[in-house]
């Protein structure tokens, strides 16, 4: 993470996909007019346009995905099996796109995002497993990880329907390690539609330079009435004792005091550091502590990527889509224009802020 590098392409990219200053300088404002805006039921994801994979070599994927179908109400047809033994964490590309070609010919043409019930595999390369699947395996960025990737139509989109507007099926993991506690993540989940608590939004400028690069972007601070939403911007290396996030991001490549917090249903959390997403390794925090600590979505890099803001979740673009009343997987998914080395986790279907 220690190369932090700035191209005309990322400056072009800026000024064609984020909010201009103007913008930004009310965004307090104009977040709570959007939000009181949408209409109520308006076209987020639904459990009728998600598919489910399930890992019959993996008795925890079966046993997770079965409580998954029938909570959501996920419709049989849109249940996909495949089998990959061993739980490798990373695939080889052929052997991905042979499993992608799979999971695709039992997909329905209504599907516009597909859940993996699994904690591994979530690497293909230098890639990660849900962007493959989604934007296909790009394998030019293997020989330089610390490259741009390739641009995400979807990045900031008003699209409903990523598959039907662009050719998309969003992908996300449903960690499967422990099935207690995916199950207990599906319950946030559910439960993030039905209550709608006072709530905040953290976002931390930490000491770790390299790691700050998207703090530019954190939305000002200041509250929003309508979505009963604080939004609080700190120099800190840690929340402690916070007992009311929604949102929680920072750079730092372990984030301290977890345990001390209260995350509230539908909470998305994430840190932007180099491994994050190499979600079973040891060599940085895993993007699954956050789930561990009560978020219900998180994302991560599998390999470097260096300090590119555009790799990681632009903190006013997820908050944007979300606070529209989009689910996790959407408002996460929008909110990366590179994603290609990233991995979205956690319960897709989560929409606190959707208006019933």
């Amino acid at each position: 993470m220690a190369r932090f590098v700035r191209s005309a392409a990322a400056a072009a990219l800026l000024r064609k996909l984020i909010l201009p200053p103007a913008l930004v300088l009310g965004l307090a404002l104009w977040l709570s007019s959007a939000a009181q805006a949408q209409p109520p039921g308006t076209g987020t994801l639904g459990p009728a346009q998600l598919a489910i994979v399930v890992n019959d070599a993996d008795p925890a994927s079966v046993a997770v995905a079965a409580y998954y179908r029938e909570r959501r109400g996920i419709p049989a047809a849109n249940v996909v099996h495949v089998r990959i033994p061993g739980k490798p964490h990373s695939l080889e590309p052929a052997r991905f796109l042979l499993l992608k070609k799979e999971i695709d010919s039992q997909l329905g043409p209504d599907i516009q995002a597909v859940l993996m019930v699994w904690t591994a595999p979530y690497a293909v390369a230098c890639s990660s497993i849900t962007a493959a699947y989604t934007l296909g395996f790009d394998a030019a960025l293997c020989r330089d990880t610390c490259a741009a990737g390739q641009p995400s139509a979807y990045f900031n989109a008003p699209s409903r329907r990523p598959w039907s507007s662009h050719g998309m099926r969003l992908a996300m993991l449903l960690p499967t390690e422990s099935v207690a506690a995916a199950k207990e993540l599906i319950e946030r989940g559910i439960r993030s539609g039905f209550h709608r608590a006072p709530a905040t939004a953290y976002y931390l400028t930490t000491l770790e330079t390299a790691r700050n690069s998207r703090a530019g972007f954190f939305p000002p601070a200041g509250r929003l009435p309508a979505q009963q939403l604080t939004i609080e911007r700190l120099h800190a290396e840690a929340l402690d004792n916070a007992h009311d996030i929604m949102v929680y991001q920072l750079g730092k490549a372990s984030v301290d005091k977890l345990e001390t917090l209260r995350f509230l249903p539908g909470a998305l959390a994430d840190h932007l550091t180099s491994y994050g997403g190499d979600l079973l390794g040891s060599s940085q925090m895993s993007s699954l502590r956050w789930l561990d600590a009560g978020a219900t979505a998180s994302y991560g890099t599998v390999s470097e990527p260096c300090s590119h803001w555009q790799k990681f979740p632009n903190p006013t673009v997820l908050l944007r889509h979300y606070l529209q009343g989009e689910s996790a997987i959407e408002a996460y998914w929008k909110s990366v224009a590179w994603p290609a080395q990233g991995v979205f986790i956690g319960e897709p279907l989560a929409a606190p802020y959707r208006r019933h």
